[in-house]
C-alpha cells in the first residue's frame, strides 16, 4: 500500500472514530460509571462491531440497501430506538458506584449492536467503502479494515479513559446522576440531530 493511501485511510478513520457520537458517549459514561477495565468490553464490542459492519458493507450490503431502500429506513429507526433506550437507561441510573462493576455495564454484544444501529457508523462505513474500496479490491478492503480496527479501538478507548479521569469527580451519587443525565441528554440530542 502506498504511504499516501495509508495516511488518507488512517486520517479518515481517526476523523470518523474520535469525533463525538453515541458509541463514544457510552464509552465515556461507562468509563466514569464502571471504570476503564469494565468499559473495555463496550470498547471491544464497538470496535469489532464496526469493523464487521465495514467489511459487510464492502462485500455487498451497500448494494442490498441500494436495491431495497426501505432497509436503510429500518436500520435508521432501529438505531433511533436503541439510542433512546440507552439514553433512558442512563437518565434513570441512581448514580451509586457499587463494588459490583459488572451489574448493568454495557457488554461487548451491546457495543457491537450499538454500532450496527448507529447511523454515524453506517455513514462512515458507506463513505469509507465508497472512497477507498469502490473498485472491489478485496485486499484493499482488508487493509482498510485492519487500519480502522486499530484506530477505532484506540479512539473509543480514549473516551472510556476520559470517563475514568472524570470518575474521581463522580464518587458522589448526585454528581454521577448529573453526569449520567447530561450524557443521556447528549445521546438523545444526537438522535434529534439524526432525525
Amino acid at each position: 500500500m502506498e504511504p499516501a493511501l495509508f495516511t488518507s485511510m488512517a486520517g479518515f478513520a481517526v476523523a470518523a472514530s474520535i469525533t463525538p457520537g453515541p458509541v463514544n458517549l457510552v464509552a465515556l459514561a461507562s468509563g466514569g460509571r464502571y471504570g476503564f477495565r469494565a468499559a473495555m468490553w463496550h470498547v471491544s464490542g464497538a470496535t469489532f462491531g464496526f469493523v464487521l459492519l465495514l467489511l459487510v458493507t464492502g462485500f455487498g450490503l451497500q448494494e442490498l440497501i441500494e436495491r431495497w431502500p426501505p432497509l436503510a429506513g429500518l436500520i435508521k429507526w432501529a438505531g433511533v430506538l436503541f439510542l433512546l433506550y440507552m439514553a433512558f437507561k442512563l437518565a434513570r441510573d441512581d448514580g451509586q458506584l457499587s463494588s459490583d462493576g459488572d451489574k448493568g455495564r454495557p457488554s461487548m454484544l451491546a457495543g457491537a449492536v450499538m454500532q450496527w444501529l448507529n447511523p454515524k457508523a453506517w455513514l462512515a462505513a458507506i463513505a469509507g467503502i465508497g472512497v477507498y474500496c469502490a473498485n472491489g479490491d478485496t485486499g484493499l478492503l482488508w487493509q482498510f479494515a485492519a487500519i480502522y480496527f486499530v484506530i477505532c479501538y484506540v479512539s473509543i478507548a480514549s473516551w472510556a479513559g476520559a470517563g475514568l479521569f472524570l470518575r474521581r469527580f463522580l464518587h458522589d451519587a448526585r454528581n454521577m446522576r448529573r453526569f449520567n443525565r447530561l450524557m443521556a441528554a447528549v445521546i438523545a440530542g444526537s438522535v434529534v440531530y439524526l432525525l
